[in-house]
């Protein structure tokens, strides 16, 4: 058991020697990893925010369903029933023909004029439904399955804004998979480089280990632990800046007058902390080991 110990402490402290005696390939390393880091945070946090305003507009818009003229109670009620039975719905809310009017004689009263002659008694508008859904994407779907159903007069609904929103979802959700790629190959080349140089330092030391019998495993798990560590270096320091900036953005944002004037809501950064350290520290010790063990391919073999 001592020995197993002594092993792993002679492992993990060579790794640790090597990052700090290569202390300019090191920052180099570190440098090229956050720059990757950052850059594919910045496309996470955009993609997080637009799926989570989808998911403010999914509690609270949808589409208004109009009943045909003089429904009657029992078609009415079987309507929202029906409705309610569908996929995809979160709730309905019903909207009766003076609740209609009221809604737009304080909403667009600079145009009340084109209401003389009605009241709540006698008013143009029809009984009608708001659906609200859990899934936008999906609107297409439940609006189809609505039209089929018996006294429905006609359906509006905001296509273009989902649709719009959703496609910027999917494009971003493309696009940051490109861009970390790209990055990653990126960094693996960089790490395995560095890496590379302590190895090459250290070349005959390696050839004489192997000749005395020292396992693969032995010789690599020193630049593995390397590898690691600049990894997680690099993660951390890439939250810390992407979590303090983010802030900073966020209160800028929240406090301009257009964000009121639209009533837009951004994610706050401590709701996504631990999905971001997850994402983070995966992405690090993964390009960590990777670059290691493909720096080291060459000089295992005697």
């Amino acid at each position: 058991m001592m020995v197993k110990y002594n092993v792993l402490s002679y492992l993990i402290g060579e790794g640790f020697r090597n990052v700090f005696k290569n202390k300019k390939s090191t920052g180099a390393s570190l440098i090229i990893m956050c720059a990757t880091m950052m850059i594919f945070g910045l496309f996470f946090l955009i993609g997080e925010n637009v799926n989570y305003m989808l998911k403010e507009i999914e509690s609270e818009q949808g589409m208004q369903v109009f009943m045909v003229k003089d429904a009657t109670e029992e078609q009415i009620s079987k309507l929202e029933d029906e409705i309610k039975k569908l996929d995809y719905v979160a709730k309905t809310t019903y909207v009766s023909k003076e609740e209609a009017f009221n809604i737009v004689k304080e909403r667009y009263s600079e145009y009340n004029r084109f209401l003389e002659g009605y009241d709540v008694d006698k008013n143009p508008f029809k009984v009608s439904y708001v659906v609200t859904l859990t899934d936008l994407s999906k609107s297409d779907q439940v609006r189809s399955e609505i039209e089929k159903l018996e006294n429905v007069n006609n359906i509006e609904m905001r296509d273009k804004t989902i649709n719009a929103l959703v496609g910027i979802a999917n494009g971003i959700k493309w696009v940051s998979l490109g861009i970390l790629i790209l990055l990653i190959i990126i960094s693996i080349f960089i790490i395995s480089n560095t890496i590379k140089l302590t190895v090459h330092a250290r070349r005959k030391e390696i050839s004489i280990m192997k000749y005395v019998g020292a396992t693969n495993g032995f010789i690599r798990w020193p630049f593995i632990v390397e590898g690691i560590i600049i990894g997680v270096m690099s993660a951390m320091i890439s939250i810390l800046i992407l979590g303090g900036s983010y802030n900073l953005l966020i209160n800028k944002i929240m406090e301009s007058s257009i964000t009121s004037m639209i009533n837009m809501t951004l994610l706050p950064f401590s709701e996504i902390i631990n999905l971001v350290v997850i994402v983070y520290l995966g992405l690090g010790i993964g390009i960590g080991c990777l670059g290691s063990i493909i720096s080291m391919r060459k000089y295992l073999e005697v």
